[in-house]
């Protein structure tokens, strides 16, 4: 019988000291604090590079200047023109057609059209969970094959809130297979604010949202909680926001749009002028390289504008939208500060494409854009701009001349190719490693920097095989350089092409062309920022060598479908 105590205790004894170790590092002692930064990666949808305060525009955005003024400003950082291919590329570290998205969330069979991020890639959240880290998401993922119902009938009565079903998309891609240990947000691309579709925890549709919900709002809130519940722990995290403010639809809350009721009466040149002159003062930009690009749209006049009032409103309503979606960064940072865990945080601040010259009120209700509220009022699709945007009851968008606006100073928008289209302002900040402040860098970044970058940060593996797959090794290039002041002079070559836009940039020159227009154009863009210069009969050799790298890039990373055996 003490033989059998003995076993019992000595048994117990173990049990303990294992514990002990794991835990406390030496029995006895407090095991000492990961020193490795949190991440805070924050991404806004279809924002302008000119959108925010501190890159010259007009919205009150406050936590944003803040997080600039004491941290970095990228001049030349790079997206992929669209939602989810940039989405794609930031979470794997490679082009996105490697990653199976070229288009859009479509299920199609050629490699780099798969339309969700594909068996041979890690997502970040993969990467740093291994790591050590604790992984948390809140916001947009639109980076999964999307779900429909087998009839236009049934999917309304889905996007309406008057049928329910278990799954968005193949829950094997939701973020939370994907690395995610925590996730709130919309697994579709376009929701309504105020009762938004696609809308999940974990894998569990959100069936219901509470009086007074706004989505913007919920998500910076749950990135909020996500702090306080992971900075009780000595383990650092990963957290990704991915806001879809200002993507359309134009919806806001009315104390917000007031604030902004008269700031876009004098019209698209009246403001698109004005924020060109505060990037210049600023430092932001020189007009020796950089000059304002012509409008777009440009044969109609403010003046002469027959719908003056539902224009002005519609800007009104995106700056609001960009002031609600800054006041929650705001509540990212004081909940940083409040668990002490500012200090040793970089957050990262972008948007996934240029602002969107779309006119989403030509679609009209369908996949993902519903046809009533949850209560059964019809929602409308003002094509005639015969109904103000910012209400539930509007689904309408900016369209062109204000995106050539929220591009300032660049040429044309999201989908293109041009600097308008891919060039992302783009902010980092960490008190603790960012030893320059409030400064600029020339660096040329790119959302699949973000990879390699945070591998670094980390101590991170980034592995060859996963989960039996053979891994892509990552495109990216890391960022610590820049950040630590050392970006030097640097020439590199990026590459990009969604639905035929493409681009190649290399040294000094840049050759692209529009989606709906195959012509190569060449630009000097270091001397020639704004594309305004079109020098491809000057140098008809340039464009010969820089059209053949671009084929030969588009060839080996899934562009083109592979030839079949």
């Amino acid at each position: 019988m003490k033989f059998v105590n003995i076993k019992r205790y000595t048994l117990l004894f173990l049990v303990v000291l294992l514990f002990a170790c794991n835990h406390k590092g030496k029995i006895g002692t407090a095991a000492k604090k990961d020193q490795r930064p949190n991440i805070v990666l924050i991404m806004a949808d279809d924002l302008g590079y000119s959108d925010i305060g501190c890159y010259g525009g007009e919205v009150h955005t406050p936590n944003l200047d803040y997080l600039a003024g004491n941290g970095i400003r990228f001049r030349n950082f790079y997206n992929t023109s669209r939602c989810c291919p940039t989405r794609a590329s930031l979470l794997t570290g490679l082009y996105n057609h490697q990653a199976g998205i070229g288009e859009m969330t479509a299920s199609r069979s050629e490699d780099g059209y798969r339309g969700f991020i594909t068996p041979n890639t890690v997502t970040l959240a993969e990467v740093l969970l291994a790591a050590g880290y604790h992984t948390a998401m809140s916001g947009k993922w639109h980076v999964s094959n999307t779900i429909e119902q087998p009839n236009a009938k049934e999917q309304m009565k889905w996007l309406n809130h008057q049928a329910v079903h278990p799954y968005f998309s193949p829950v094997e891609q939701y973020p939370v297979n994907r690395g995610f240990e925590k996730y709130y947000g919309n697994i579709f691309g376009v929701v309504d604010y105020f009762d938004p579709f696609s809308l999940v925890n974990g894998t569990t549709p959100v069936e219901k949202v509470p009086a007074g919900y706004y989505h913007t709002d919920a998500i910076n809130d749950t990135a909020v909680s996500y702090i306080k519940t992971f900075s009780k722990e000595d383990r650092p995290f990963f957290l990704y926001v991915a806001e879809t403010a200002p993507h359309w639809p134009l919806h806001a809350l009315p104390e917000d749009i007031e604030k902004y009721k008269n700031t876009y009466t004098s019209g698209w040149d009246a403001i698109r002028e004005a924020r060109y002159q505060r990037m210049i003062q600023m430092g932001l930009i020189d007009p020796s390289t950089t000059k304002l690009s012509p409008r777009i749209n440009n044969e109609l006049s403010w003046e002469k504008n027959p719908t003056k009032e539902w224009d002005a409103r519609a800007m009104a309503v995106h700056a609001a939208m960009i002031d609600r979606m800054d006041q929650g960064i705001g509540r990212i940072i004081n909940a940083l500060k409040e668990t002490g865990e500012l200090e040793n945080t970089i957050i990262l601040f972008l948007s996934d494409n240029g602002a969107s010259p779309e006119d989403c009120a030509r679609y009209g209700p369908g996949f993902d854009r519903p046809g009533e509220t949850r209560t059964g009022e019809k929602i409308a699709y003002p094509v005639n701009k015969d109904m103000l945007p910012g209400a539930e009851t509007s689904f309408a968008s900016i369209g062109q001349r204000w995106a050539n606006v929220a591009n300032t100073p660049y040429r044309y928008a999201k989908e293109q190719s041009f600097e308008g289209g891919i060039r992302t302002p783009m902010i980092a900040f960490w008190p603790e490693g960012i030893k320059s402040k409030g400064v600029y860098s020339d660096y040329i970044g790119h959302v699949m920097d973000f990879m390699p970058t945070f591998l670094q940060l980390a101590s991170a593996r980034y592995p060859k095989t996963f989960h039996g797959n053979t891994i892509t090794a990552y495109s990216g290039v890391s960022l610590l350089p820049a950040l630590k002041g050392e970006d030097k002079t640097q020439y590199r070559s990026l590459y990009n092409e969604h639905y035929k836009a493409r681009y190649v940039r290399d040294g000094e020159w840049k050759l692209v062309s529009l989606s709906g227009d195959t012509t190569w154009r060449l630009y000097k863009i270091t001397a020639d920022e704004s594309e305004v210069n079109d020098l491809a009969k000057q140098y008809p050799d340039v464009v010969k060598r820089l059209a053949a790298q671009w084929q030969n890039w588009a060839i080996t990373h899934n562009v083109f479908p592979k030839p079949k055996n």
